[in-house]
């Protein structure tokens, strides 16, 4: 319970940016009190301002109309519904990550442009890991990021997990190879690929990514059994463009949405679990292990409206 207590806390400091913004337009909006047309159109660009996406906003609004329009409301009120209603959109993709005791390792290949916080969710997800009693292993198949191997060490060291890893510019495809070889060698359940994300070069990346897939099957057909995308929230719409750009590439089975503490954007979130219906496996509010954690959507809208002081 005091784990859960902590986590509602940083959930709300880290939303801290996006649920001030999102409130404080909400009551400018509210201060005539009726819900009339002008008011619901400038609730419905607060809500595009926050990122949650003209579509989504515009059927937030529709259901406000429908139950209040020309009522007298308060501020409160009004975001209790949204995050209502919020929280019904998220509840279908808030999925933890699976755990698959039937692969030997399970085999979760992570993807992301540099810069999204890739490496270090890697790093949060074998800790969780390895609290929870799993032999892990890391392979450092983002090669030609000199910064992300050395990365990918320290978190190993940290968390007490070994990390496979090669000369800078070695084949990304021949080391997660030897680290599925090495993975199911020593009996370890749980093997996370770090990928490389050099967006400049897009048909180079999906020809590393393809391949690694397939050198993958080889030793195991169903392999990769996860692939997670991972974002970073401070890029807001763009992060749409990620996903479309990615699922071109490999098959994206799940999100994870990174740096929601470093922006006003949080309702991306909202607009991506419209749009593409992926789980979201995990959000990120922090640099600690900790601040990464498992998708809550009803603590999550109630955040993001300002109204967290009511989930503990």
């Amino acid at each position: 319970m005091a784990e859960k207590r902590g986590w509602l806390q940083r959930l709300k400091q880290g939303l801290a940016r996006s649920s001030n913004s999102l409130r404080e337009r909400i009551t400018g909006v509210l201060r005539r009190r009726r819900l009339d047309a002008e008011a619901l159109e400038e609730l419905e660009e607060a809500l595009i301002m926050a990122d949650l996406g003209v579509e989504t906003a515009a059927e937030l609004i529709a259901e406000l109309s429908r139950e209040r329009f020309g009522r007298e409301v308060e501020d409160r009120e009004i975001r209790a519904s949204l995050a209502a209603a919020i929280a019904r959109i998220l509840e279908p993709v808030a999925k933890p990550l699976p755990v698959r005791p039937e692969a030997r390792p399970q085999v979760i290949l992570v993807a992301g442009v540099n810069g999204v916080g890739k490496t270090t969710t890697i790093g949060k997800l074998a800790h969780r890991m390895r609290t929870e009693g799993r032999r892990v292993m890391l392979a450092a198949c983002d090669t030609f990021r000199a910064a992300a191997v050395e990365q990918l060490r320290i978190w190993g060291e940290r968390c007490g997990v070994p990390v496979v890893s090669g000369r800078p510019g070695a084949d990304a495809a021949g080391l997660a190879y030897e680290a599925l070889e090495r993975a199911r060698r020593e009996g370890c359940e749980v093997l996370l690929i770090d990928t490389a994300g050099r967006l400049h070069n897009k048909q180079a990346l999906m020809d590393e990514l393809a391949k690694i897939v397939r050198v993958l099957k080889k030793l195991d057909p169903a392999a990769p059994h996860d692939v997670l995308l991972v974002l970073d929230a401070t890029t807001g719409q763009n992060a749409h463009n990620q996903v479309e750009t990615f699922r071109a590439m490999v098959e994206v089975t799940g999100l994870v949405v990174t740096k929601l503490d470093g922006t006003a954007r949080g309702g991306v979130v909202v607009a991506l679990a419209r749009r593409f219906g992926l789980p979201v496996h995990a959000i990120g509010v922090g640099e600690t292990a900790e601040d990464l954690q498992p998708f809550a959507p009803e603590a999550f809208a109630r955040a993001l409206l300002g109204l967290e002081e009511e989930t503990a």
